[in-house]
């Protein structure tokens, strides 16, 4: 009781101050505090980057596909400079390049052509996909490992408090209490860091597949459209 009104007295903060943990931890516990702190925020501008640009390529995706069916040279369509970033343009274009390097020579093979057409679509629905799932590993990655370097720093800061014990020949709140908080201040900012990268990740992996499976029925229909095409050839 009376430690407890000596602290008080002496003017210790009566709530957690992060800041001041941060400057008052261990120099090893500082490093670790600061990464984990990066890598949030770097997670945080993954999350936000992604949303807009998924958002924009489901948007435009859409309105290719719809002009796509309606126009009379959808190739024109396809390779044209504003199209060119869309991947549904890109699976397109590979279609329509293969139909024309196959239709060339006489005779067609038409149940050659038609594996070839499906077999490029696919490739490029798989290109796609994994061009849109690059940027999630680091999300994955940060999910998995900060807990883990957030409890480093915690063991770290706790053989730190024990040290103090040792050194000071006390083990009163007063002595280990800064040291331990500190400690798990740092397993506090690798949970910061790690749950929003799973749930961004789990989020994020959904809508990959969900825009995968689009370009699939997209190229179905142009793999359709094109067989159409070769059995009037």
């Amino acid at each position: 009781m009376n430690s407890t009104l000596m602290i008080l007295a002496s003017g210790a903060p009566h709530r957690l101050d992060p800041i001041a943990l941060f400057l008052q931890a261990d120099i090893v516990v500082q490093a670790v505090m600061a990464g984990l702190l990066l890598a949030s925020l770097w997670v945080w501008t993954i999350i936000v980057s992604f949303s807009l640009r998924m958002a924009r390529l489901e948007s435009r995706s859409r309105g290719f596909e719809a002009d796509f069916w309606e126009a009379e040279d959808s190739e024109s369509l396809a390779s044209g400079r504003a199209n060119r970033d869309l991947p549904s343009a890109r699976v397109a274009m590979s279609a329509l390049d293969e139909w024309k390097k196959s239709t060339t020579k006489q005779p067609i093979d038409r149940t050659g052509t038609r594996e070839r057409v499906a077999g490029v679509m696919e490739s490029q629905v798989a290109q796609e996909a994994d061009d849109l799932a690059e940027r999630l590993n680091f999300l994955a990655t940060t999910g998995s490992v900060a807990p883990f370097v957030g409890l480093f720093g915690t063991v770290w800061g706790i053989m730190n408090s024990f040290f103090q014990i040792g050194t000071q020949e006390s083990s009163s709140l007063a002595v280990v209490a800064p040291g331990i908080s500190e400690a798990l201040f740092a397993t506090a900012i690798g949970l910061f860091a790690a749950i929003p990268a799973v749930i961004a990740y789990n989020r994020f992996s959904h809508r990959v597949n969900r825009f995968e499976a689009r370009l699939q029925r997209f190229a179905d229909r142009v793999h359709a459209s094109l067989s159409r095409e070769l059995d009037r050839v």
